[in-house]
């Protein structure tokens, strides 16, 4: 059985903890696209992680942790976050990593950040990680995979002085910036090759007999529904499908056997980076949700950017859990909610004087105005409730007004940044 870990938003939704905590009770934990450029923040019993390229299935030693196809594989990021969980003294399992995976080069960061420093203060808001680059190099096949590291010296000198070529232009004449040399370049790749090598497997042709067998593959996406290259708030969107159903693709499983689907959303809404954001709160009253949100406030995992915030979007939310798939939904952070007196909850989008409960496309998204429905506040401190009929009345009626709006079952509610601070309902 394969079950999906995603998000229903902009991410940063807390897919980290649930996917932790459902990596206990799974066999694989695969990581299906993007790169290191969002992360996923862990709290347990060996401390406070941020995960940006490792499967957060790692802290199960019993479990297989599995870079996919999908994924944007950096090398150097790769190898420093795994030294850091073993200095911390976390027994994790195996890994292994797609032969078929890109590879981030150091020109993908470079060119990462001399266009945002072209694009200035019309730029993506970028984390510098190399990934837009790396996957339109993909798609433009002058790309390198993980396989590529053991091809013969001949072969793949060929190809990375058709890429110099090609990068060097616009080095020289859109950023003028230095140009690279085909001779580092394949040292960068040799380097690349050492530092894999005890990772690297057809990991499709591993997750397919393990699913044979009957083992249980858990898929663990990164940031969330709107932020899918196709669906999400073009172009303000990451560069890789965040949804479920390229779960099957960029891990090489069937579709048919992704069975479950657990949709993460956050009781309130957050993002890190540029593009609409209907329920978005300014001033104090935003300062004030950041600075108590998440576990030490609402700042970014990969970049430590703050994040904007706002009150809980039901109609980007209901959106997301459409195109997810999801079979149920967990609301994270509700606990960070109990210093309030009355809480908001968008239920539709005025545009141009009309009404709509539908999730429009970009330009219209950007005239948006949000129409409110107030709820009362629980103001007490709801960590520590393990039942969920042991919280306040407020608080149950607010995370069933959510289920009402978003029409998916909630089926976990999480009241605090640990493992155990889940309440399963």
């Amino acid at each position: 059985m394969i079950t999906a870990v995603v998000g229903a938003n902009w991410g940063d939704e807390g897919k980290g903890k649930i996917t932790d905590v459902l990596a206990q009770e799974s066999d694989y934990i695969v990581r299906f696209q993007g790169g290191s450029n969002a992360g996923h923040t862990i709290k347990n019993e060996f401390g406070k992680f941020g995960l940006h390229l490792m499967p957060s299935g790692i802290f199960n030693k019993e479990a297989v942790s599995v870079l996919g196809n999908g994924v944007a594989v950096n090398a150097k990021k790769f190898i420093e976050e795994l030294a850091s969980i073993e200095e911390a003294g976390v027994p994790h399992g195996k890994i292994i990593i797609s032969d078929r995976a890109q590879l981030v080069m150091s020109y993908h960061m470079a060119f990462d950040a001399y266009e945002e420093e072209r694009l200035a203060g019309h730029s993506f808001g970028s984390t510098k990680a190399g990934i837009a680059p790396c996957f339109s190099d993909k798609y433009a096949k002058i790309g390198f995979q993980v396989a590529d590291l053991y091809a013969d010296k001949e072969v793949l000198m060929a190809r990375i002085e058709n890429v110099c070529t090609i990068k060097n232009v616009l080095f020289e004449n859109l950023y003028h910036k230095p140009q690279i040399k085909p001779e580092d370049i394949y040292e960068e790749l040799m380097e690349y090759a050492e530092i894999l090598r005890p990772y690297v497997a057809h990991t499709s042709q591993v997750l397919n007999d393990a699913l044979r067998e009957g083992k249980k593959i858990l898929l663990e996406g990164q940031l969330g529904a709107l932020k899918d290259t196709d669906h999400g708030i073009y172009p303000m969107v990451t560069s890789s499908s965040t949804l479920a159903g390229f779960g099957s693709t960029g891990a090489g499983l069937p579709p048919y056997a992704i069975e479950r689907i657990v949709t993460v959303v956050k009781a309130y809404s957050s993002a890190v980076g540029a593009g609409a954001f209907v329920s978005e709160l300014f001033g104090d009253e935003a300062d004030e949700l950041r600075r108590r949100g998440g576990d030490g406030g609402e700042f970014g995992v990969t970049t430590g950017r703050p994040r904007r915030v706002g009150w809980f979007d039901a109609v980007a939310t209901r959106y997301g859990c459409m195109m997810q798939g999801a079979t149920e939904v967990a609301v994270t952070v509700v606990d960070v909610l109990g210093y309030l007196d009355e809480l908001k909850i968008c239920v539709g989008y005025e545009i141009d004087g009309e009404v709509t409960k539908d999730f429009p496309n970009t330009p219209l998204l950007e005239k948006a105005k949000p129409v409110y429905e107030t709820l009362p506040g629980w103001k007490t401190d709801i960590r520590g409730i393990k039942n969920y009929d042991d919280l306040p009345s407020e608080c149950k009626a607010y995370i069933e007004r959510i289920e009402k709006e978003i029409g998916v079952r909630v089926s976990m509610v999480s009241n605090g940044p640990a493992r155990e601070e889940l309440i399963i309902r």
